[in-house]
């Protein structure tokens, strides 16, 4: 089927408390991990990229890739871009056909951050593309960029509110505790700051930083509007050890039609983990 906005699955989702998941797709070998997961499960699914897999990939290669495995399933996918850097970036994938989108001010000044994502809301909504956007800090290492944990800044829910109000944004990326990358120590997520802003806000909520969450958290921030959550650093790692395991046991393969099948096997068990925790795939209609 065509890809869909991401719209229609995360207001679902915030109405009904359950959560779509959100995949970084890096490579084809991972984007056929992800859609062969979210099909034995029978819910929906976006598969992310972020400026930087554009960059390698190409965002021609990622559209006709996504297409493709798009007309051969009939779960819904939306194609979203993460992290968007730059309003040129966001244009570059609405041009391309991504059905939502992401714009990351929240390095920028209260009042800048405020005016970019207006100028995103304004271009997006009228190729009906939804957005998403971040206010505070997370922290971790997101496409090579380095937030420290003490730089990290949560998100004041009074501003979330004014930010909502201001910019129309379709889902909200609070910093509520999450950090991208692996855990050193289990995170402290503020829940009752999540509630405060999803009830002043009325949005979806996005959870990023998800990979390494306890899974009775995740299942917890689902009653608190907590709508999208985002996976990549658990998809990566667990890609690079089946591949290793695999190299290192057949030290004499070179093919890659081969080598690559039990990565691509571990990280669709992942998904499909990931996707059962979400429960979306017991309330979708």
């Amino acid at each position: 089927m065509p890809l869909v906005s991401s719209k229609p699955l995360l207001d679902d989702a915030y109405k009904n408390h359950y959560a779509i998941g959100a995949f970084a797709v890096h490579n084809l070998e991972i984007m056929k991990a992800v859609i062969s997961g979210a099909e034995k499960i029978d819910t929906p699914v976006i598969f992310q990229t972020t400026p930087g897999t554009i960059k390698y990939v190409g965002i021609e290669n990622i559209k006709n890739m996504v297409n493709s495995v798009a007309e051969k399933t009939s779960i819904p996918i939306a194609l979203h871009l993460d992290h968007g850097d730059s309003f040129k970036t966001v244009l570059q994938c609405l041009r391309a056909g991504y059905t939502s989108v992401m714009i990351d001010g929240s390095k920028l000044q209260y009042e800048e951050n405020v005016a970019l994502v207006q100028k995103v809301v304004e271009a997006a909504h009228y190729v009906n593309v939804p957005v998403e956007a971040e206010l505070g800090t997370i922290g971790g290492v997101e496409d090579d960029l380095s937030v420290d944990e003490q730089d990290a800044q949560l998100t004041d829910p009074d501003l979330a509110k004014d930010f909502v109000a201001r910019t129309d944004i379709d889902s909200f990326a609070p910093a509520f505790g999450t950090a991208h990358g692996l855990y050193k120590k289990e995170p402290r997520l503020n829940f009752e700051l999540v509630r405060k802003i999803s009830e002043s806000t009325g949005r979806p909520i996005v959870m990023h930083g998800a990979s390494g969450v306890p899974e009775e958290k995740v299942r917890e921030s689902l009653q608190y509007g907590v709508s999208k959550v985002n996976f990549s650093t658990e998809l990566k790692v667990e890609f690079v050890a089946r591949l290793r395991d695999y190299l290192n046991d057949h030290p004499h393969t070179d093919d890659p039609r081969k080598y690559f099948v039990p990565a691509r096997e571990a990280v669709e068990e992942i998904v499909k983990k990931k996707i059962l925790m979400l429960q979306s795939q017991q309330t979708y209609a």
